[in-house]
């Protein structure tokens, strides 16, 4: 019995990046064996044992045989027999298929085992795939392309490239469950160049099975005095990368990936311009959350970007009854965490346009300021008032937030607003 650490551990280590976590494969061993030195079993597919003091993960090495269209279409074998070599070659990318052995106390022994030249694929900078186990999970293109998120600097081999247009062909993406869509879509989001995961799904063909409606805003154009880059589907991940350069949550992000939706059916005699695309982008956001199962934080907030920001953009010219307007379609006295969420997607779509990236975005100010003057409002107050009226409590609130919003719009003395 031998166990070795694998996979992105190693290749973290030999970048010099910190490592997240730790996979350790046993070779040589059986579930009772494992099970007599503590393990604890919780693999459902195949063997997983969780350590007894470290609660670290431990597989047995395995091979797999496709049996079947997705992810899931897999049957495993696992013994004593299986080596090494064959439990690396099912991987996925020659950079994830390295290994060190581990003596008795885990201290690493002995030099990196590397059977498909992962360190030379390092060295250059390069996500290749490992064999033509690859074409069999098609998962793997989109984990190649959130390899290709985090690493920005690797380029993807021309035969894995290939390889992955093939698999689109042969429909092996269209049979991948939605969850697991989405995980990989989640975890791609927040890595240093979301960008790149949807340039590299693009360039196979599989964005267009996965997420069609953000590869349909690719080509279409957009008013270069606004847009210099015109095309609406570089914006789109433009104001993306922005998100990621300021640390933004996943809910941010994915509202700012699906926020110009709309824009992919703007009537071609109504081009460049694209009047209503919010509205459009709320109705074709609605399936989609669906469709992948999007949890319930990031649909909600991308909602109302979607169908408010072009609204927030021109928020300066808004007076106090309609700076009230939308701070109440927003919801932003119960929820005023999510106002900042909003306003960092809609400063991330402002500042992803070619020379704006730069540019002051003094609407989040002024409507943070115009929240917290009506938040001074005294409700409890009002409502007592309106005791003996309840169903007046409501419009008298609102006229009561105009109010305060007004009279900080147009102070005696210095402005707040």
């Amino acid at each position: 019995m031998k166990i070795y650490v694998v996979g992105g551990a190693l290749r973290d280590e030999l970048l010099g990046l910190s490592v997240r976590d730790r996979d350790y494969v046993v070779v040589g061993a059986t579930p009772e064996q494992m099970a007599k030195q503590g393990y604890r079993p919780v693999g459902r597919d195949f063997p997983v044992f969780l350590h007894p003091q470290t609660q670290a993960e431990y597989a047995l090495a395995r091979t797999e045989r496709k049996t079947a269209r997705g992810y899931h279409g897999f049957q495993f074998y696992y013994a004593p027999d299986v080596t090494l070599e064959q439990d690396l070659a099912r991987r996925d990318l020659t950079i994830n298929a390295m290994a060190r052995e581990l003596d008795a106390k885990g201290l690493p022994v002995g030099p990196v085992i590397d059977p498909f030249n992962g360190r030379a694929d390092l060295a250059t900078r390069v996500l290749r795939h490992v064999g033509d186990a690859f074409a069999e999970d098609p998962v793997r293109i989109l984990r190649l392309a959130r390899f290709a998120a985090r690493f920005a600097d690797f380029t993807i081999a021309d035969e894995t490239l290939n390889l992955m247009r093939k698999m689109v062909v042969n429909g092996e993406v269209d049979a991948l469950v939605p969850e697991r869509i989405w995980q990989e879509i989640a975890r791609g989001l927040m890595e240093a160049k979301p960008s790149r995961m949807f340039t590299v799904l693009r360039e196979c063909g599989a964005l267009a099975r996965i997420l069609p409606e953000v590869d349909a805003l690719y080509g279409v154009p957009q008013r270069p005095e606004f847009h210099p880059e015109i095309d609406a589907g570089v914006h789109v991940m433009m104001a993306l990368d922005y998100a990621a350069t300021r640390g933004y949550a996943l809910t941010v992000r994915f509202a700012v990936l699906v926020h110009d939706l709309g824009k992919a059916n703007t009537p071609v005699e109504m081009l460049p311009r694209h009047l209503g695309h919010e509205e459009r982008s709320v109705t074709l956001l609605r399936p989609l959350c669906n469709r992948l199962k999007v949890p319930n934080a990031c649909r909600d907030l991308a909602m109302l970007v979607a169908r408010e920001h072009g609204n927030i953009h021109r928020s300066l010219e808004f007076g106090a009854s309609a700076l009230t307007r939308l701070l109440e379609r927003c919801d932003a006295w119960r929820k005023p965490e999510r106002l900042v969420e909003v306003m960092q997607a809609c400063e991330s779509d402002a500042r992803g346009r070619l020379g704006f990236e730069t540019a002051a975005y003094p609407q989040a100010a002024r409507l943070d300021n115009a929240l917290s003057v009506a938040c001074r409002v005294n409700a409890g107050a009002i409502a007592a008032h309106y005791r003996a009226a309840p169903a007046a409590i409501k419009a008298a609130l609102h006229r009561a937030r105009i109010a305060a919003i007004e009279a900080a719009l147009n102070p005696v003395n210095d402005p707040v607003l």
